[in-house]
């Protein structure tokens, strides 16, 4: 009897972890007991792993839907950073972005790349993805483009559908890759910090 409850609460725990990003209104039946389901809105942000830069110290904290980097270093030359940002979402999703910095000027943030990550990818997530003209060089031949971030409030960078169509928070095949170029400039100043704080915000669930 023991072991029967063992893996009983093994198979809740699956389902629990599948269920996250599957659609709304998902309907089990066994041995004519009906479980219905609603699943709520859910917007994942995370960074690619291992992806560092050589001059610049990084620092990640990834808590469900907001990523804060801070980046520091002692260069007084202008910075040129990218960030692999991962979206999984099982709703529509828009993305914004704030600046906290002393010691330095963020003089460009833009999205130079997005990509599905697997088959578990909405078609639509690329398609349909929404980046205001002034951050957006994904068709441009040059990613030298000024947007000047303003400190005082956040920015609204990117929007767009569905992202994931099954998987997990940490499935592999079901995030959509965005790829930031982060331009810096320092502050005449023996070091410099900046942190950058992404925080993703859900639309309705879309089957």
């Amino acid at each position: 009897m023991p072991a029967k409850r063992l893996r009983l609460g093994s198979h809740v725990f699956t389902l629990v972890a599948v269920l996250l990003l599957v659609p709304t209104g998902v309907e089990a039946q066994t041995g004519g007991v009906t479980i219905k389901s609603t699943v709520s809105e859910v917007v994942a942000l995370s960074v690619l792993p291992n992806s560092t830069h050589s001059d610049v110290e990084t620092s990640l904290v990834s808590t469900g839907s907001t990523v804060r980097i801070t980046l520091s270093g002692a260069a007084v030359d202008a910075q040129v950073i990218r960030v692999p940002l991962l979206v999984r979402s099982n709703s529509s999703f828009k993305i914004s972005a704030a600046v906290e910095s002393n010691t330095a000027e963020v003089t460009q943030l833009s999205v130079v790349d997005a990509r599905a990550t697997g088959t578990l990818v909405s078609p639509n997530a690329i398609t349909e993805l929404n980046v205001p003209r002034q951050f957006d060089v994904r068709r441009l031949e040059t990613s030298s483009v000024q947007n000047l971030l303003d400190p005082s409030r956040p920015v609204f960078v990117v929007s767009g559908p569905r992202v994931s169509r099954g998987g997990t928070l940490t499935s592999p095949n079901n995030a959509l890759q965005l790829t930031l170029l982060i331009r810096l400039k320092p502050q005449p100043a023996r070091g410099w910090q900046v942190h950058l704080t992404f925080v993703g915000t859900a639309g309705s669930v879309i089957q």
